[in-house]
């Protein structure tokens, strides 16, 4: 786990949370064992955890309630992340193999049910309707997202609206649940439970959005992953659609693009062109406007220390390399 400095407030809690998905996930099934452990092992910034138990900072932070919240949704999570390695042929995921890459895609799609059916496990034991009825919802959407950024695989002519449909559902609603039920299990006050999900959304969509810019600009080594990954499965990310409109090339992009196989050589060229189109910064103007709306939603917290915390998280977000 690549702990941040904005966590401070929470890094031990965040080390417990660590310590007791280990011991959580452990299985007497030797290859379900180990598969579930090189997931959790992969690390990764354990930002719904996070949220999750910041959200609770304003309000008494009742641990006991926030710590098995905070591990169904990380569970959550890896179980969506393990079947996304399966759609998309991934071999590498932060700098290790994937779980597919190592066991195949059997194993993976179990792996991923486990995790799914321990996180079930956990809302059995927290017995908050609430929060099994808010995480139901968002797992529906979250599925429908997929099906939806699946069927959608080298569509060149998709536009803002579809895609922020998808990224809604991909990732923003399940941000802005860490926050909610970081909330309402910390017994916050109705409106302050709707304002720290509504942060988590808008900084939700900040982030998926940072994730593509960076699948077209970063570096391998800090990404975890080959570079231009998007591009390979087809999934029309906003600089991406940015570019169709604005680059001189759009109709050689749109050709590159469009094709269900690409050389590397066309991938190379296609990230080209997205640059020079001026997709980046346009997108990069997207994340601006999300991350200045979620900070407004702050405004109707509690004026307490965590409260900056959540500000300083929102700027890391839009500067983030990995």
């Amino acid at each position: 786990m690549k702990q941040l400095w904005l966590f401070n407030q929470i890094n031990s809690d965040l080390q417990r949370v660590e310590k007791e998905l280990h011991a959580y996930i452990e299985t007497d099934f030797p290859v379900l064992d180990q598969s579930a452990v090189q997931l959790l092992d992969a690390g990764g910034k354990r930002l719904r955890p996070a949220f999750t138990l910041l959200a609770g900072k304003f309000y008494g932070y009742p641990i006991d309630k926030l710590l098995p919240v905070a591990m169904a949704l990380e569970l959550i999570h890896m179980a969506t992340l393990v079947h996304d390695d399966v759609v998309d042929a991934s071999t590498t995921r932060r700098g290790r193999p994937t779980v597919k890459a190592k066991w195949g895609n059997i194993v993976s799609i179990a792996t991923g049910d486990y995790l799914l059916a321990k996180a079930l496990e956990l809302l059995a034991q927290i017995n908050h309707p609430d929060v099994s009825r808010i995480l139901a919802e968002v797992s529906v959407e979250m599925s429908q997202g997929e099906i939806q950024q699946i069927k959608a695989s080298n569509d060149v002519n998709q536009n803002l609206k579809q895609y922020y449909y998808r990224i809604k559902r991909k990732t923003a609603m399940l941000i802005s649940a860490s926050c909610k039920l970081g909330a309402i299990v910390s017994s916050a006050p109705r409106r302050e439970v709707w304002a720290l999900g509504a942060y988590g959304h808008d900084l939700g969509m900040a982030f998926q959005v940072v994730d593509d810019v960076l699948d077209v600009t970063s570096e391998a080594s800090e990404l975890g992953k080959p570079v231009g990954g998007d591009i390979r499965q087809g999934i029309m990310t906003l600089p991406l659609i940015l570019a169709l409109d604005r680059s001189k090339d759009k109709d050689q992009l749109r050709k590159i693009l469009g094709k269900t196989e690409k050389t590397e050589g066309e991938i190379t060229e296609s990230i080209r062109m997205i640059k020079e189109s001026g997709a980046i910064e346009a997108s990069m103007h997207y994340v601006d406007l999300y991350i200045n709306k979620a900070n407004t939603h702050l405004q109707e917290l509690p004026n307490v220390p965590t409260r900056k915390a959540l500000v300083e998280l929102a700027c890391f977000i839009k500067a983030r390399k990995f």
